[in-house]
């Protein structure tokens, strides 16, 4: 049975499982799942703990197997937590696995660790004899859009809030911008703003001195920023990627991907495939699906021409070649091509439809 996060209080307290299997890559959301587990096997009784962390393909699975099915020395029952950093058990771990399943007893629970999977390892045998012997647990990453109301949560259960309206709504909206992409950096700043005031409601100028900037961008969540027409976001992210150290050619490249993208999907369309159809074959999948499904109609074909080209030429810069007209340093010819792919794309507050003011590119140097 597999679930969301925030689900598994709620089948915790209607009665423990074999296993909790617990995969994806966000490190609080992962710990706190782990802890809630813990915490319910130890008040059912499973007071011995045994930790197993299996560390490359010759990992001995058979001191895993002998754990399950030893009687415990100190306790009735037992938590064994099988640790898999690569996600990947092998051949023989596959089958360790499935062996383990299939023969635990009634006092041991299993606790098994897992990054983020990928659609060939959840549907692999391993995979599905651990789900099917206990709970799966999911761990999603929190998007943009979803981390104010996150963090209005997370203020609520240590008694404190942001005011009402449009002003609390800019507060959470401040405090998301500083925390985006690093929910273990934002915890901390929770915490910090419940030692710093008392319970209550938090003003913008609380927030503003107490949270500091540990913000840190995804890449390739870039590319969505532009496509959803968010100007502030999507340059904060290009600033942010440069102050990370990130390498300007993997930058280039997703925005690069995304301009070809869209010029598969406009020449299929223009061909007269229908437009769900060009997406599967340009392979347009999730938010990205209906993000080009809102960008294509505002699109002319000279505009893609003119992306085409402007990423061909940072292709260039970021790769130490010079161009007339173009900057020299790659990241602001990066942000060039940012600004010149927001600039159709842009939506106003509650106004999408309405044209906002030209964008000011940058001047080449």
């Amino acid at each position: 049975m597999q679930i969301r996060a925030d689900q598994l209080p709620a089948q915790l307290e209607r009665g423990l499982k074999a296993v909790y299997t617990v995969h994806g890559d966000e490190p609080l959301q992962a710990q706190e799942a782990a802890d809630a587990i813990r915490a319910a096997a130890r008040a059912a009784g499973h007071a011995e703990r045994k930790v197993f962390t299996v560390s490359g393909a010759h990992f001995d699975w058979s001191g895993v197997l002998g754990a399950a099915q030893a009687m415990s020395l100190f306790a009735d029952r037992q938590l064994i937590e099988i640790r898999i950093p690569s996600g990947k058990p092998g051949k023989e771990g596959s089958e360790a696995l499935q062996r383990y399943c299939q023969t635990l007893p009634d006092d041991v629970l299993t606790l098994v660790q897992l990054p983020r999977l990928d659609g060939q390892q959840v549907k692999s045998a391993w995979f599905g004899a651990l789900d099917a012997a206990g709970v799966s647990v999911r761990i999603e990453p929190i998007e943009r859009k979803a981390l104010p109301a996150w963090l209005a949560q997370r203020l609520a259960r240590q008694g404190q809030r942001v005011q009402g309206g449009e002003a609390g709504q800019h507060t959470l909206a401040f405090f998301a911008d500083r925390v985006e992409g690093n929910l273990l950096a934002a915890h901390q700043e929770l915490q910090k703003l419940g030692l710093l005031y008392p319970a209550g409601e938090l003003s913008f100028e609380q927030v503003e001195a107490a949270v500091l900037n540990v913000a840190r961008y995804d890449v390739f969540k870039l590319g969505e920023a532009i496509l959803g027409g968010q100007v502030a976001r999507a340059l904060r992210m290009l600033d942010g990627l440069r102050a990370e150290g990130e390498a300007p050619v993997l930058v280039h490249w997703t925005l690069a991907d995304d301009i070809r993208a869209l010029h598969r999907v406009r020449q299929a369309v223009d061909a007269g495939r229908p437009l769900p159809l060009a997406l599967r074959e340009a392979r347009v999948w999730g938010l990205k699906e209906k993000l080009f499904e809102r960008v294509l109609p505002l699109l002319a074909d000279h505009q893609l021409a003119h992306w085409l080209e402007a990423a061909s030429i940072c292709d260039g810069l970021v790769k130490g070649l010079r161009h007339p007209g173009w900057p020299a340093d790659p990241w602001e010819g990066l942000r060039r091509l940012v600004l010149m792919m927001l600039e159709p794309l842009r939506v106003m507050p509650g106004a999408a439809r309405r044209v906002a003011p030209r964008l000011a590119l940058q001047p080449a140097a």
